[in-house]
């Protein structure tokens, strides 16, 4: 209920005069403490004042901004650079490891014919060492018949 019905109420019921006077000097009281007091209230060049001091505080958050994203700025370039730096060092890393295996390929080849060509020799010995038993058996043979 507002203080002016309130009070409207009160008045009525009141039995005397002298009730209802301190029941309106009660209510003035009540709003006289619910009103800013002089100090409360802002003045045109405190308003002023303050939205000067807020302005220059935005424009000095303004600046520390641009310096910041300046920063990060530079130090996204750096981090591309490094990542640019990365991936031709890989790339020259994978090129080396291609020639690595093609040149591990050629070594395979060139024992391959190695070891082919050892066989074939040892097979050769083997087949001659073989005919000249076989030779020395029909030589014994022979002489001993």
């Amino acid at each position: 209920m507002t203080l002016a019905f309130r009070l409207y109420e009160q008045v009525n019921e009141a039995p005397d005069d002298r009730t209802r006077f301190r029941l309106i000097v009660d209510a003035i009281r009540e709003l006289e403490e619910g009103l800013p007091r002089p100090g409360e209230i802002a003045r045109g060049a405190d308003v002023r004042e303050s939205e000067l001091r807020l302005q220059k505080e935005i424009e000095i958050v303004r600046k520390e901004m641009k310096e910041v994203e300046l920063r990060l700025q530079q130090e996204i370039e750096g981090v591309r650079k490094e990542i640019k730096e990365v991936e031709l060092r890989l790339q020259k890393e994978i090129a080396q490891v291609r020639v690595d295996l093609e040149q591990v390929r050629v070594d395979l080849k060139s024992t391959e014919a190695n070891l082919r060509t050892a066989m074939h020799r040892q097979t050769v010995w083997i087949i001659g060492a073989i005919g000249a038993v076989t030779g020395l058996v029909r030589l014994l043979d022979w002489l001993l018949a």
